[in-house]
């Protein structure tokens, strides 16, 4: 019988091929693809996800549980079935215009995806109208903004009008996060949301979703 705990225990240690073997071997035993994800890489991911939150993980430790998690999971996803995987949410994520930091907006990235969260990553240097678009094209129903730099942070405001000028405010949610970015700052440009770290975004998405 699959052992999912102990597939749940590879993500949380980063043992990637470990983590390839055993589920591999659990999708040979014939385990669901939605069980295989649910009850053994989200599982994991949350567990890591907690240990970020309370500092007995630091940023290399997520990662490198974030790498076991993703080549696991592309062994799985292409046996999903339509409606198997109960998909959270849609998330359009990007760096603003300007700010070509990656680090903590790709952290992000596969924290939400470890969540259940389908992830539309925009990569860096993203404009309002990018992100619109992820929203119009790609039917994204969260946008999250990252910046590194205080001098990007404006395209944050300019991204959340453009939100509203496109007549979405209240359909799509803005989330936003950075090292110099605060709570009173989104508060001040009508962000919905604001993540300290990439276990709070998760929680932070996942409550305006909710």
């Amino acid at each position: 019988m699959a052992d999912l705990q102990a597939l749940a225990e590879t993500v949380i240690n980063g043992q990637k091929e470990e983590a390839e073997r055993l589920t591999q071997a659990a999708i040979d035993e014939g385990v669901r693809p939605g069980e295989i994800i649910n009850g053994g890489l989200i599982a994991g991911m949350s567990v890591v996800g907690e240990k970020f939150k309370n500092n007995e993980f630091y940023v290399p430790e997520v990662l490198i549980a974030a790498r076991a998690m993703q080549s696991a999971m592309a062994k799985v996803k292409p046996l999903l079935t339509e409606g198997e995987m109960e998909v959270k949410g849609r998330v359009a994520i990007g760096t603003v215009k300007g700010d070509l930091h990656d680090i903590g907006k790709n952290l992000v990235a596969m924290m939400l995806e470890g969540g259940g969260f389908e992830v539309i990553d925009l990569e860096v240097d993203v404009s309002p109208e990018d992100f619109i678009a992820a929203v119009t094209e790609q039917g994204a129903n969260v946008i999250a903004l990252s910046a590194l730099l205080t001098t990007t942070m404006p395209s944050m405001k300019d991204t959340v009008d453009a939100v509203a000028e496109a007549g979405m405010s209240g359909k799509v949610k803005v989330v936003i996060g950075g090292a110099p970015v605060t709570q009173s700052y989104a508060d001040e440009i009508g962000a919905d949301g604001y993540a300290p770290d990439a276990a709070s975004a998760v929680d932070k998405v996942t409550e305006l979703l909710a």
